[in-house]
């Protein structure tokens, strides 16, 4: 993973190169090629996963499919470990996150805005599961991204009136758990649907959780458990955040036939379907901050987790976050050890302006206004996915630098944050967290270090 060294006021401690170093670790502790092995084994013909067991001699057909950024690299693993069991399948991830796979047939397509790549993509794997019985055993490997990845959608709802609808979501700062209640009404396979599709084959479904609090009905949209939402809810969201008006006439002539109650509903808990459905989630954003907790710790860090379930708006939750390293730097003021703060979660960014830019890269800039020219605090936020937005980063690291560069170079940082534009800001001014594809995904993780009294001192002498 990339390491860039930042130019910062404080001189001793490499504030900016721990927090990568920390990151970095974060990321690699929620790797798939880590947490298959750590949670799947197969011991001759039988299948251990977690607490469960499967004889795979028992089973016909034995197939893989998924969506979303890690599903090829989840592939990878489970094929070489089924290795003659495996019939086959079909998995569809983001462009530039595929690996090579052997029997499973790899799809790339778009992300967050879904593409006929997708759709075709989408298309097979139904046809993949339509086709088995009860004999057969169907392996569904999912993590972030499957919403937008998994693109099939309701007859009469076109593929550019989506990705229509996408961009409308993305840009009004709609939390991901009830932008996912309004994909999975339009979905073919959101909502429970993909089980209906497979059924009655047996399904185990393995999850990677991009979504605080790891509800499974949110992950990729749920395709294979039940789904607790309406049409109702639907229609509550998009009321409460001001879109009825703003929907493509095919969605909106759906979701009304949806809660007129002439179009049936995603599939309930009672539903038979998932009498034969199995869930595990094998990787969170927990797992990774433990990971990180022990690494800053290594380094000498003396560690608090704030939280792991962060969401709200990205530049009011850098603020406050850089407000608090700043409150403990003069409240600590005689401690030795220095401080490292860990956060994750997800945060959301409604879109004002016509810039580029992510949730962490608004989230960097944000907390870099509040850290100006404050010495002896470094602050990261990045993309567990190695990418923030639709840029080609995975966040930004800041510290009370970054803005007097940006004053001196005549970037106005207040200017790029309005116009949510954080990537042209750190093109210019330079923070950029580059890592590229971590072929896992398990939200943000935000890392403050904040140095010690004595280390600071050091410096000013």
């Amino acid at each position: 993973m990339a390491r860039q060294v930042l130019e910062a006021f404080f001189m001793g401690r490499d504030l900016a190169n721990d927090a990568i170093e920390i990151f970095s670790t974060a990321v690699e502790a929620v790797r798939p090629e880590h947490l298959i092995p750590r949670n799947v084994r197969r011991v001759e013909s039988v299948l251990h996963v977690g607490h469960l067991e499967f004889n795979l001699q028992k089973f016909s057909k034995i197939v893989v499919v998924g969506g979303g950024k890690a599903s090829a690299a989840m592939a990878a693993p489970i094929e070489a470990m089924l290795d003659s069991y495996l019939t086959g399948g079909v998995v569809v991830t983001k462009y530039g996150h595929s690996v090579p796979l052997k029997k499973i047939q790899v799809y790339e397509s778009g992300h967050p805005v879904p593409d006929e790549r997708g759709v075709r993509g989408t298309a097979e794997l139904i046809r993949t599961v339509q086709v088995l019985s009860q004999d057969d055993l169907v392996l569904c490997l999912l993590s972030g991204g499957g919403s937008a990845l998994l693109s099939s959608f309701e007859d009469a709802i076109a593929l550019e009136d989506v990705q229509a609808l996408s961009r409308l979501l993305l840009g009004s700062g709609v939390p991901i758990h009830e932008m996912n209640t309004v994909r999975k009404h339009i979905s073919k396979v959101g909502g429970g649907k993909l089980a209906r599709l497979a059924h009655p084959a047996t399904i185990l479904t393995l999850v990677l959780s991009d979504v605080v609090g790891d509800p499974l009905e949110s992950i990729a949209s749920g395709p294979t458990v039940p789904d607790p939402s309406t049409f109702a809810d639907v229609e509550r969201i998009l009321s409460q955040y001001s879109l009825e008006d703003k929907l493509p006439a095919s969605i909106r002539k759906f979701l009304n036939q949806g809660a007129a109650g002439t179009v049936p509903e995603t599939p309930k808990p009672e539903d038979e379907i998932f009498s034969r459905c199995q869930t595990l989630i094998i990787g969170n954003n927990r797992i990774a901050l433990e990971a990180a907790q022990q690494k800053a710790g290594s380094l000498g860090y003396d560690v608090r987790v704030i939280s792991w379930e962060v969401q709200g708006e990205s530049r009011d939750v850098a603020r406050a976050f850089a407000r608090q390293a700043k409150q403990l730097r003069e409240k600590e003021a005689h401690r030795r050890a220095p401080i490292c703060l860990l956060m994750g979660g997800e945060n959301t960014v409604t879109i004002h302006g016509s810039g580029l830019g992510g949730r962490n890269q608004e989230f960097a800039l944000s907390a870099s206004l509040e850290l100006e020219r404050t010495e002896g605090i470094a602050i990261l936020s990045g993309g567990t996915d190695g990418t923030d937005g639709t840029t080609d980063v995975a966040g930004a690291v800041v510290d009370g630098s970054t803005c007097v560069r940006a004053r001196q170079a005549k970037v106005v940082p207040e200017d790029y944050l309005e116009n949510n534009d954080s990537y042209g800001f750190f093109r210019q001014v330079g923070g950029h967290l580059v890592t590229g594809p971590t072929l896992t995904n398990v939200m943000d993780i935000m890392v403050a270090l904040i140095a010690s009294r004595a280390e600071v001192n050091r410096r000013d002498t």
